[in-house]
């Protein structure tokens, strides 16, 4: 196949390593031209991906921001060839979605919005790795929930990718469960790390401030624009986690210790349920 890749970063560096491991034409492109000249220099890449070559894509993967997408497609869809398959790699699903389903249906290629649940602490090309999505989950949105024969050929594309399971599910779902699965392990962290006894942790912490303290470290720039886009869903994850706190600083502050005890334990059982629940 030859395989067209937009945004050289960790999501999309990674992928076009994976892709050339497995014997295919890369193209690619990054904003940052040094990237894509550092990506032609080390194999990764055939070359650039532009609108000459961009029609004889197979696949062409969107692996920029949401909003970076929706330009790169305002800019370039009527250069995208009714035989390629489209799909974003972007942290949010409606916006994007919406601008490729109805770039796809104007101009006749097919588009798919997916998200991989796969990713590093860092950012950046130079942390990008062949294996990242191998053994995670995609979580697909198609524009057709039940078109069995499109998930077929999305799976076939993305192969050399090895990613275990996919999960179909609507645009505006996937928002709603990133909000809280993602987006809110991100806001917890890094306001986490603010505490001014953060400075002096070394010798004080161990496993369960390395975890809770990883995805501190972000792209600052992207995370604000995912966080903005999907503001409802995570208001909402938002809200329910400042009342949660509020009732166990109560408990504390007032030395309720059967309060406490509860609070504990109904977290304690919300996290059994959440790991062995089928859903």
């Amino acid at each position: 196949m030859k395989i067209g890749i937009i945004g050289l970063g960790l999501i999309g560096g990674s992928a076009a390593k994976a892709f050339k491991a497995a014997g295919h034409t890369v193209y690619g492109y990054d904003i940052n031209p040094t990237t894509t000249a550092y990506a032609k220099l080390d194999g990764t890449i055939d070359g650039t991906i532009d609108s000459d070559n961009i029609s004889a894509c197979d696949l062409l993967l969107l692996t920029a921001t949401p909003q970076a997408v929706i330009e790169y497609l305002h800019a370039n869809a009527s250069h995208i060839s009714p035989n390629t398959l489209v799909i974003d790699f972007c942290g949010t699903k409606r916006l994007v979605c919406e601008a490729g389903f109805a770039h796809a249906q104007t101009k006749g290629f097919t588009y798919v919005g997916a998200h991989p649940m796969a990713g590093l602490q860092y950012s950046g090309y130079k942390y990008s790795r062949g294996n990242l999505f191998s053994g995670a989950s995609l979580i697909v949105v198609p524009p057709v929930y039940d078109n069995i024969a499109l998930l077929d050929r999305v799976k076939q594309s993305l192969a050399p990718l090895q990613f275990k399971k996919y999960i179909v599910t609507t645009a505006d779902y996937h928002d709603k469960m990133i909000a809280y699965t993602s987006q809110m392990c991100h806001i917890v962290s890094n306001a986490f790390v603010k505490s001014p006894s953060a400075q002096n942790h070394r010798g004080y912490s161990a496993g369960s401030f390395r975890d809770l303290t990883r995805v501190a470290r972000l792209n600052e720039e992207m995370w604000t624009e995912l966080f903005l886009e999907n503001k409802e869903h995570l208001l909402e994850e938002l809200d329910t986690l400042i009342q949660s706190l509020y009732e166990y600083r109560d408990a504390i502050a007032t030395d309720d210790a059967h309060t406490l005890c509860t609070l504990l334990r109904d977290g304690r059982i919300a996290k059994e349920e959440s790991e062995t629940s089928k859903n």
